[in-house]
């Protein structure tokens, strides 16, 4: 197991420990992923990587750009990629692939052997395929956690309450046509548009798909119209200049890519974003920043 950034000492570390150390698992976050793709891929070519046999995404929903990325220049097109979606609380992998299975860019598969998922509304109805819901589990799981600490009735509010006798998961998901469990993100990175929910995750892979991004988080700020507009920081690869012609650019690639609710009203050009050690982007700190609040507990912030 290796701690540490993916660009320090240089953005070759990962890579050099690879084919050093012959390893044969390669699990990390989407989010360090999309950092080290705006580097390009030229320095990749000398690298081995013949050892790996299993390449992990997990964390946060990985973008199909990403998935493609990883699975190209990492794995050669010949490695599966293994997107888990499972929490601490969880202590397991509940939606996961195993290596045999035909894969989706950008999907977490199916539930683990076992476990009984589904996609609900509100009122705990199932949702129609490709409809955005609530991520829960139906019955319990070996592995599943007995309590908060000292504090059971926050263990039940939070967990089995918001939709009565299932594992409320806090997260978004879609399930397809073909029955594949697509992750939105958190409830609470839901973004509110005249009545539309988007997802912070779904827009943010909107940008990456445009070749001039390498990353990008998106926030919801009040609006009084609108409920919320949609603000979006974006990090461009390198040799990619910021102007105002690219932001028009990025405002039809996210149209495309979603449809015109979901047009960002403002795009900031920026050179980091704020991120937890493990590589998740930390939204609530630049939706905080943005909206001149308190930054919470920045214990786990990595710089």
């Amino acid at each position: 197991m290796y701690e540490g950034t993916p660009d320090f000492p240089d953005i070759e570390i990962w890579w050099r420990l690879v084919d050093k150390y012959k390893i044969t698992k390669f699990y990390t976050a989407p989010t360090a992923i999309r950092a080290l793709m705006k580097f390009g891929e030229d320095h990749l070519k000398k690298y081995d990587f013949s050892t790996l046999k299993i390449l992990g995404s997990v964390g946060e929903p990985i973008n199909p750009e990403a998935w493609l990325w990883f699975y190209k220049n990492i794995g050669r097109e010949k490695i599966p990629i293994m997107d888990t979606w499972w929490q601490t609380e969880t202590g397991m992998f509940m939606v996961t692939p195993v290596p045999s299975v035909g894969l989706k860019p950008g999907s977490a598969f199916k539930p683990f052997f076992g476990i009984d998922a589904d996609v609900v509304d509100d009122k705990g109805n199932k949702v129609s395929p490709n409809t955005q819901g609530y991520l829960i589990i139906k019955k319990p799981w070996p592995a599943m956690f007995l309590d908060v600490y000292n504090n059971p009735a926050r263990y039940k509010e939070t967990y089995f309450e918001k939709i009565p006798d299932v594992y409320f998961a806090g997260d978004s998901a879609k399930i397809d046509e073909d029955g594949y469990y697509w992750i939105v993100g958190r409830n609470d990175d839901v973004i509110k548009v005249s009545g539309h929910r988007l997802g912070s995750a779904e827009l943010e892979s909107a940008f990456v798909s445009n070749l001039k991004v390498a990353e990008a988080a998106v926030i919801g700020k009040p609006h009084e119209v609108k409920g919320e507009s949609i603000k979006a920081f974006v990090i461009l690869k390198q040799g990619v200049v910021p102007s105002d012609e690219l932001k028009a650019e990025l405002v039809q690639t996210v149209r495309k890519s979603i449809g015109p609710i979901a047009t960002p009203d403002e795009i900031d050009f920026v050179d980091k974003l704020p991120k937890t050690r493990s590589g998740k982007i930390m939204r609530r700190v630049l939706k905080a920043q943005e909206l001149g609040l308190p930054v919470g507990d920045t214990s786990t912030l990595d710089d």
